[in-house]
């Protein structure tokens, strides 16, 4: 605690400037993530539901990009989107290069195709391990394809996928410090921008430790609660 104190006392480097420095970082941090994993969520959703298709022009592109994203490094891709569209011969001459030529933007489209690749394969092994006695009890009452998915097979896959799902989340909140890299400042970036600032690495870098600290556990405790209201249904009975 003593310690604690004296590291929050040191107003060289935890001033109004620094502190704004550090939020500043957070809210990108947030908004990187948050746009990641709601537009990767959306991606992923029907490339999990196509990806056991038995047509093969469907299933197999679905495939490769998926073992292409989760078999290799989020940095590397990062770097080929990055570095490698200002690459392709033209593309500075279209519209598309006013949003690539900006850090946040490939940074949030290699997040984007990160996630949606893990939850893809999420998605899909929640649908794959849908009871079979579902499937045949909806067919029996004469429900199309679409209306069993609707009704049955996602909100039950839903249910089994969201602690998986919620690794997934901690996971990107995690992995969008190497932002930093490609010259955002988010949490990591601001930390390092007060480390080269006044050359105090462990007071920047434990700072922002600490945050994301806070933030994971803040998650950890929001899906727990969730699942255990969707999970309500299957608690004992309270006399």
């Amino acid at each position: 605690m003593d310690s604690l104190i004296a590291l929050l006392d040191n107003n060289d480097i935890f001033n109004v400037t620094t502190l704004l420095h550090y939020w500043s970082g957070f809210v990108t941090t947030i908004q990187l993530v948050f746009l990641s994993l709601i537009i990767g969520l959306i991606i992923a959703v029907p490339l999990g539901i196509l990806r056991d298709s038995k047509n093969p022009l469907i299933s197999k592109p679905i495939w490769a990009y998926v073992y292409f994203f989760r078999g290799t490094p989020l940095l590397v891709q990062l770097y080929l989107i990055y570095y490698g569209t200002a690459q392709i011969n033209g593309i500075q001459d279209t519209i598309f290069w006013h949003i690539l030529s900006e850090a946040f933007y490939p940074c949030l489209i290699a997040f984007v195709l990160n996630t949606a690749a893990y939850t893809t394969e999420i998605v899909r092994g929640a649908i794959r391990s849908t009871p079979k006695g579902e499937i045949e009890a909806a067919k029996a009452y004469g429900m199309s394809w679409r209306l069993r998915m609707r009704r049955i097979v996602l909100p039950s896959a839903l249910r089994r996928g969201l602690p998986a799902y919620a690794n997934e989340v901690i996971f990107m909140l995690h992995a969008s410090s190497i932002a930093s890299v490609v010259t955002i400042v988010d949490l990591t970036g601001a930390a390092r921008d007060i480390y080269a600032r006044y050359y105090a690495p462990f007071e920047a870098f434990l700072f922002v430790a600490a945050i994301y600290l806070c933030v994971t556990f803040t998650l950890i405790f929001i899906f727990r609660k969730l699942e255990n209201r969707i999970m309500a249904h299957l608690q004992p009975l309270s006399h």
